[in-house]
């Protein structure tokens, strides 16, 4: 991310408010690959000047996630298994990934959400699986808000804190830039390996 995009996600969270971390933060919960982990420091730089604005934008940024969820769980409910079995091809997904799904839902159950809105990446896309799954929507919106909410707090405060340094401290900038850097490698690490080893494997009869 250069550091003109960077700048233009400041001045629209600074300009959109709360109304922008909503729509951002929806928007990665519906499986679109925007990183929170920039989101939401920027919006503590942005938004937050006080424990009580933190803790409402942590709580703001937990609701859009539980917002952003919905389209994505609902399809995942209501095609559910037939629906991937017979166009997830299309989107690299097969018969395996059901499985894999089903035997961790039936392992470890709901907590699966609370766990996975924990976890970078695997947060933006948790929704569709637990929709697959039919797993109970009230609980489920109960673990996302519960799981989204202290990873939403922690990165608004860094990015409160840290704040005040990155227009006046160059040090503390360039470590800011290596850091989403490495977000947005991580991520496309991720997004590759998935293709890559999801391609390999589509033409496979068992998985078709």
């Amino acid at each position: 991310m250069s550091e003109k995009i960077l700048a233009l996600l400041v001045s629209l969270v600074a300009a959109g408010g709360y109304g922008a971390v909503v729509l951002l933060m929806a928007i990665q919960s519906a499986c679109v690959p925007i990183p929170s982990e920039i989101i939401m420091p920027l919006a503590g730089y942005a938004l937050a000047h006080t424990q009580m604005q933190l803790v409402l934008l942590a709580t703001v940024a937990s609701l859009a996630s539980n917002l952003g969820s919905i389209p994505a769980y609902w399809v995942g409910a209501k095609g559910g298994r037939p629906m991937v079995e017979r166009y997830g091809r299309w989107l690299l997904l097969s018969r395996r990934d059901l499985d894999r799904v089903d035997h961790f839902f039936a392992r470890y159950g709901s907590v699966t959400v609370l766990i996975g809105r924990m976890l970078p990446i695997v947060r933006t896309f948790i929704a569709f699986p637990a929709g697959v799954a039919r797993m109970n929507q009230v609980r489920f919106h109960i673990y996302t808000f519960v799981g989204s909410w202290p990873w939403c707090y922690v990165l608004a405060y860094v990015g409160m804190k840290l704040g005040a340094s990155f227009n006046s401290n160059p040090r503390f900038k360039a470590l800011f830039h290596r850091f989403h850097l490495g977000v947005e490698i991580v991520l496309l690490a991720a997004i590759l390996w998935f293709v890559w080893t999801h391609w390999r494997n589509r033409v496979r009869p068992e998985e078709a």
